[in-house]
């Protein structure tokens, strides 16, 4: 069994993104999701749903960001 980083998507309100996304990440994102939903048993729908999972996970994992954001604050 894979040990994806992300865990279960919360169901939230719907959101609105707009971006553009190089095909090859589109398409890892699709397989991501499906992997995803392979693991969790729980279909994500729309692999952008898992855009904002990603990037909280990527922010909160990212140590020269959270050393960054203390020293910002006063």
């Amino acid at each position: 069994m894979t040990k994806l980083k992300l865990g279960a998507v919360p169901d939230d309100k719907p959101f609105k993104i707009s971006i553009e996304l190089p095909a090859s990440v589109h398409r890892d994102l699709v397989v991501y999701a499906e992997i995803h939903a392979q693991e969790t048993g729980q279909p994500v729908g729309e692999p952008a749903r898992l855009i904002v999972p990603m990037i909280e996970r990527f922010m909160a994992t990212d140590r020269a960001f959270a050393k960054a954001r203390r020293s910002r604050r006063p």
